[in-house]
């Protein structure tokens, strides 16, 4: 079994513990931009790069309205999130080109969820052979792009720029 492990992660879960209120209710007040790291926003949900990516253009997309719940979004926020879901991979292949994608939701912390109370949708990029040793023998993430870069190269993509 490969592992996808992400031990600099810990120190985000730990803060996000800490702090109180929720971090994607802060960001949905915010405007796109390199600080907020927002890179598109919609009526129903917006999408925000990962400050602790598992690999570089890691996003998340993330209703505006703060739940835990799934089955308490109603049809158009899902539609409108399929639809974010889609300019995010387009913007994502033609900018950093991954071999695949992991996409998903976290339901709770057993499940690995970072923020608990607030659903919101991972889209990882994955190349192949992006496992290697160095996060097992020298507790290090090799990130080949900082996320000033990355967010440069997508952000005028997912608005439709370029």
């Amino acid at each position: 079994m490969k592992l996808l492990w992400a031990p600099w992660r810990h120190e985000y879960v730990k803060k996000a513990v800490r702090e109180e209120g929720c971090f994607f209710c802060v960001l949905a007040g915010k405007e796109e931009g390199l600080d907020s790291l927002i890179l598109a926003k919609g009526k129903y949900c917006f999408t925000v790069m990962n400050k602790y990516p598992y690999n570089p253009g890691h996003l998340l997309i993330a209703p505006y309205k703060h739940t835990d719940s799934i089955d308490e979004l109603d049809p158009q926020t899902w539609e409108e999130i399929r639809m974010m879901l889609i300019k995010c991979i387009k913007s994502l292949n033609s900018t950093l080109r991954p071999d695949g994608f992991n996409i998903g939701i976290n339901v709770g912390r057993a499940a690995g969820a970072g923020v608990i109370g607030h659903i919101h949708l991972h889209v990882v990029p994955r190349w192949n052979g992006d496992t290697n040793f160095m996060p097992i023998l020298a507790d290090t993430k090799v990130i080949s792009a900082s996320i000033a870069s990355i967010y440069k190269l997508l952000s005028g993509k997912m608005r439709g720029k370029r």
